[in-house]
């Protein structure tokens, strides 16, 4: 059930590389979090440069215009071994395929619970 947010400096991603971003976030997710395949809900967000801030070296990693933030909200539960091997897979993964810098790839995981969601219809499907 995760609800994907990426957001990006408008102009430094095209339509051809948003697609496979998606769809390498999605298998990481897959892969590390057993998400179903029909589980996918992601939305993408250009942002002019007076709308994008960020520290170019926090923590000793150097970040450009190239940056990504995404913002994944999921159901708790995950162990640390598997988010750290979904952030490993995930910044590897879009570095060999759209040589996107893994100092690039920020990640949140944002932790709720089943009746934090309704997918539809105004009831909490995953309780009822």
């Amino acid at each position: 059930m995760p609800f994907v947010r990426v957001s990006y400096l408008e102009n430094k991603y095209d339509a051809q590389q948003l697609p496979i971003i998606s769809r390498e976030i999605m298998n990481a997710l897959r892969e590390h979090f057993n998400v179903p395949q029909d589980d996918f809900f992601q939305v993408f967000h250009a942002h002019k440069a007076s709308e994008f801030y960020y520290s170019p070296s926090y923590l000793n990693i150097e970040r450009t215009d190239g940056l990504l933030y995404i913002q994944i909200t999921l159901k708790s539960g995950r162990s640390q071994e598997q988010k750290r091997g979904f952030y490993s897979k995930l910044a590897e993964t879009l570095s060999s395929t759209l040589g996107i810098r893994k100092e690039d790839v920020f990640v949140v995981l944002v932790d709720t619970e089943f009746e934090d969601w309704t997918f539809g219809n105004g009831i909490t499907q995953m309780i009822e």
